[in-house]
């Protein structure tokens, strides 16, 4: 029998709650991708005695592993899906596309990644697919005639024209707030210091990060070896090294294989990222990122680190996207030059890569917080609280071990 959580809605609600009269917000986290970057945006909002924020985790026949583990490790309260399901709310909170129009209430979808147009030409998700796909196509966007986002949060306008092209009929329901994430990290850079302390990297050591997304692809599925490979060839006195994986591959593997497969590098020094937090500030710590087409390396060459490009989809590259800018501007992995003499490619290369992936981040820097949260007000009818928006700062990163 499925049970019902006895919380701030439904039936009897106004005879349990300590704060009546809440608006109620939900949080919607299909993958712990979305739940992630979720998180940067629910701060805008949970600190507010009018507002009542609770989560759930859809539960399909096809859910991703460890993400229930996730939400719950918030520490918010999480009513179950089939209960959602059951209830209107003033605010849905989403970062995916996945179950929206199972959904009541007035819904705020943001991107999950750098950007809503994806790296590769084709969706992964329809096989053999033979018409390019982005994150903003009329069949993401449009349930049987109904608009699904009440807010829909670029980062771009480019990403604006691209609705306009894509789908005319949501550009009404459009807004470019810029991206929450970069603003993140930007807003928490004056803690550099006290993350490579965390870390464990000491003054006059470099931190190489390397950035792996998920997939075949991808650097960590190309060169599984590589951490290895940066390990040996850079002298531990000068250099330490860390690793920030995609958390569907400790999603479709497990932790307990990712780390394995990995434990002979952190036994050896790697600093291995977990999925749930850090990366963020790990890149902020970094003084130069080897990485592939993932949103991650899109970031860390945002705030302005040296990349140097181990893997990309080759001809499955969607042509102008952010990953096929850092492809156009950083150098590629080579395994006939020494590895230090790449960081200084990589460094050659920075001043050219860094205000492209910028700009094409995000088109209001360091004005998400005050777009997503007015956003978030006027879909509840609330207004905003005193006092100006600001993105959260950042946690300092906490490697994980060996598994067990």
């Amino acid at each position: 029998m499925d049970r019902w959580i006895r919380g701030p809605i439904g039936a009897g609600a106004d005879l349990r709650v300590t704060r009546p009269a809440c608006r109620t917000a939900l949080v919607v986290v299909p993958t712990v991708t979305a739940g992630t970057r979720l998180l940067d945006v629910v701060p805008l909002l949970e600190t507010d005695h009018r507002v009542q924020t609770v989560f759930t985790v859809p539960q399909t026949h096809d859910s991703w592993h460890g993400v229930e583990e996730f939400v719950r490790a918030q520490h918010g309260l999480v009513l179950p899906w089939h209960q959602v399901l059951q209830h209107r709310f003033d605010l849905v909170l989403a970062a995916s596309h996945r179950h929206l129009e199972e959904l009541r209430g007035r819904i705020l979808l943001i991107g999950h990644g750098a950007g809503t147009a994806k790296s590769h030409r084709y969706s992964r998700k329809a096989g053999a697919a033979t018409i390019p796909a982005t994150g903003l196509d009329r069949e993401l966007l449009v349930y049987r005639g109904r608009i699904l986002p009440s807010v829909l949060a670029l980062n771009t306008d480019a990403e604006l024209e691209n609705v306009r092209s894509l789908c005319p009929e949501v550009v009404p329901f459009a807004v470019v707030t810029g991206d929450i994430c970069l603003d993140r990290m930007r807003a928490s850079a004056f803690l550099r210091e006290r993350y490579r302390d965390r870390l464990g990297v000491a003054p006059g050591r470099r931190l190489v990060t390397l950035s792996s997304t998920w997939s075949t692809d991808s650097s960590f599925g190309q060169l599984p070896k590589l951490a290895r490979a940066v390990l040996d060839a850079l002298p531990p006195t000068r250099y330490a090294v860390a690793a920030v994986l995609h958390p569907n591959v400790w999603a479709v593997h497990g932790r307990r294989q990712v780390t394995a497969w990995l434990s002979d590098c952190v036994r050896d020094g790697l600093l291995l990222i977990p999925p749930e937090s850090g990366w963020q500030a790990t890149m902020i710590a970094s003084d130069w990122v080897i990485g592939d087409h993932g949103s991650t390396t899109a970031y860390a060459a945002a705030i302005g680190c040296p990349i140097t490009l181990a893997a990309h989809p080759g001809p499955g590259l969607r042509e102008g996207s952010l990953a096929d800018l850092v492809r156009r501007h950083a150098p590629a992995l080579r395994n006939d030059r020494p590895l230090a003499e790449q960081e200084n490619l990589a460094l050659d290369a920075r001043d050219r890569l860094t205000p492209v992936v910028s700009a094409a981040v995000s088109s209001r820097p360091g004005g998400a917080a005050a777009a997503l949260r007015r956003a978030m007000y006027r879909l509840m009818e609330l207004g905003e609280p005193r006092g100006r928006a600001e993105p959260a700062v950042l946690p300092a990163p906490v490697p994980c071990g060996v598994w067990p």
